[in-house]
């Protein structure tokens, strides 16, 4: 008995040690991590050098669900409402209406290359309909990957809530095929379904959050309790929604926003605490799903397999994000990304066991199809991100340089961190530039020996400076304590090769630039144009043409304001659209117009030469009668 129970603590430690470990491939060769994870499982399978034989897809799905409601909880606890007031709509867009119209484009093609019913092909839709958050938020957040404030936000919020939606349509067409009595009416059902699940998991996540906050904050407890004592919560929460017959996941993730946007006790700790658990999870459940797979079935459909994710990644996907995205106005280029960065990973495999749970006769083949299909999608995307997001101009470049920083936890609801910087040998502070009232350092720590600011003198590279301040102040003290930000080719063709007050008349800068404002245009600044154009919404990167010249935001303040602009006399590289594809809603109203223009033109035209051929024609019938009247004379 207690041999056994060995072997399997030894063997499932060893495994996350190995993942852990070749995580360090990933960071050298740039492949994504989460196809390491799974490769590990993978090769620790039945058909693999492990030869571990597990096939309890019921475990495995418990194992997966549960790991993904960590997940999604950590990524809604990292998620800042800033977030959703930029990307709400466009993300519960593509969320819906999204995982919607992909489930029936990718349902046409699953039809004609698997050969399978209507319904099984809605479902094969259904089970790779949305992305990853696991996959998302990694290459997004620790991949490195500094993109405008709109998109990522819209990529995070879009794949942590859409799994409910296909979580939901999964099941419910496994329950339509299977013959399940209660969807005798499946439009409406499927109406009233939808409303419930996504009902109660908002309206119970919005209570749950509240509770977790209000509990964290009124109970004195041990320490080390306090983040056991929230991700427990965070699982009765997605149980007892689950239970009650609503979105569960759903439920977990807006709870973690909610709970992750309050002022907690040891928030500091409770993040920490919460990534180790997620990094844990998404090992977890990517090592069960690899080892419940099994590669030698893989041959008999891996070329319609493969054929199926390149639709998904190539048609269905962007389709579906172009159609969704259309209403809010992004660019070409930025809908481009977000169609692009549609990464199936772990979610797609775990809804690929629902058909197996409900006994369909097809059920382990589209288990096979989704695997090959995740598999796919990040061999292909996640490959690429990185030089996509640079090719269509969308990674920010940083405005300051590398900074040596600390945050230490405070006890309680301190209203101040305390932060240690180790001053760079390049930074401002190093250089003599003073460091503001409002955040005296309060300890100097040198060659190892602690000192007070008064016995220090003058700062020196190489010291650690304890200085306690609000935490919106942080990231001014990054600039002061930071080496220089590089200015390379990239960065002026982002941010323009001039700098610009936001309060400089738009009328002094065409004079020294010698371009014409509109008449309306007099009296207004720089940022009042771009607030105009962006309706108050402006973020770094966004720019405009006006004249000869661009406009583009360098940096704006946490209240959304303009705090530096830049200006490029020619037209950046980062501006312009890519590809003859996702055509905005400007663009759309322009084509119109123009159209619209040209078959006015075309009928004025004809109308005209009519008109002509009819005064011609006349003119002949006159003439040809005076010619009869003569002869007759």
């Amino acid at each position: 008995m207690i041999e056994p129970m060995n072997l399997a603590i030894l063997i499932a430690s060893g495994l996350l040690v190995i993942s852990i470990f070749t995580s360090l491939i990933s960071f050298r060769i740039g492949a994504p991590l989460l196809l390491i994870f799974l490769a590990v499982g993978l090769g620790a399978g039945e058909d693999g050098p492990g030869g571990i034989d597990f096939d309890n897809a019921p475990a495995a799905y418990f194992i997966g669900s549960i790991a993904l409601a960590i997940i999604l909880f950590d990524s809604g606890f990292d998620t800042r409402f800033q977030s959703f007031r930029i990307a709400a709509w466009p993300a519960v867009t593509l969320a819906t209406i999204g995982v919607l119209l992909t489930t029936v484009i990718v349902g046409v093609a699953a039809r004609f290359l698997l050969w399978i019913p209507w319904p099984e092909a809605l479902l094969m839709g259904a089970i790779i309909s949305s992305t990853d958050a696991a996959a998302v938020f990694f290459l997004l957040r620790v991949g490195g990957i500094t993109i405008r404030d709109r998109v990522r936000s819209t990529l995070e919020v879009e794949s942590s809530s859409n799994d409910p939606a296909a979580i939901f349509l999964t099941i419910t067409l496994v329950e339509f095929i299977t013959g399940d009595p209660s969807l005798d009416n499946p439009t409406i059902g499927l109406a009233l379904a939808l409303l419930q699940q996504m009902g109660l998991g908002a309206i119970l996540g919005l209570a749950g959050g509240f509770l977790i906050a209000q509990t964290v904050n009124r109970i004195d407890l041990e320490q080390g309790l306090y983040p056991l004592l929230v991700l427990s919560l965070a699982i009765c929460l997605f149980a007892a929604t689950g239970m009650l017959g609503g979105s569960g996941f759903l439920a977990v993730y807006v709870a973690g926003v909610i709970a992750g946007n309050a002022k907690l006790r040891g928030t500091e700790r409770l993040r920490r605490f919460q990534s180790g658990m997620t990094w844990l999870s998404q090992i977890t459940m990517f090592l069960t799903l690899g080892l419940l797979a099994t590669p030698s079935e893989f041959p008999a459909i891996v070329l319609p397999a493969i054929l199926l994710a390149l639709v998904l990644t190539f048609i269905g996907r962007p389709l579906a994000v172009w159609l969704c995205l259309l209403p809010f106005g992004f660019s070409r280029n930025e809908t481009t990304f977000v169609a692009w960065v549609g990464l199936r990973g772990a979610v797609s495999i775990l809804l690929g066991i629902v058909p197996i749970l409900g006994g369909l006769p097809n059920g382990q083949m589209l288990f096979n199809v989704a695997f090959i299909v995740v598999l796919a999608s990040l061999l292909i995307q996640g490959w690429t991100i990185r030089p996509m997001a640079r090719w269509l101009g969308l990674v920010v470049p940083p405005r300051i340089g590398p900074v040596d920083r600390v945050e230490l936890e405070l006890p309680g609801r301190a209203h101040h961190e305390l932060v240690v910087y180790r001053i760079n040998p390049d930074s401002p502070v190093a250089k003599g530039e003073r460091i503001p009232r409002w955040a005296r350092p309060s300890l100097i720590v040198r060659d190892g020996r602690s000192m007070r600011v008064h016995a220090a003198g003058r700062l020196q590279p190489g010291d650690d400076v304890y200085i306690f301040t609000p935490p919106q102040q942080v990231r001014l003290l990054d600039k002061l304590f930071a080496s220089p930000a590089t200015v390379d080719q990239m960065d002026r063709q982002f941010y323009g090769d001039f700098s610009l007050a936001p309060n400089a008349k738009l009328t002094d800068v065409a004079e020294s630039y010698g371009f014409t404002v509109d008449p309306g245009d007099r009296g207004l600044t720089v940022a009042d144009i771009l607030g105009r154009e962006f309706r108050g919404g402006v973020e770094v990167g966004d720019r405009i043409t006006y004249g000869p010249v661009e406009f583009i935001v360098r940096s704006v303040d946490p209240a959304g304001q303009i705090t530096e602009l830049g200006l490029a006399l020619e037209m950046t590289r980062a501006g312009q659209p890519r590809l003859p594809l996702f055509q905005s809603r400007k663009e759309l109203m322009a084509l119109l117009r123009s159209w619209r223009d040209r078959r006015r033109h075309r009928r004025a035209s004809r109308s005209k030469t009519e008109d002509a051929a009819s005064e011609d024609a006349s003119g002949s019938i006159e003439d040809g009668h005076a010619r009869s009247g003569s002869g007759a004379e």
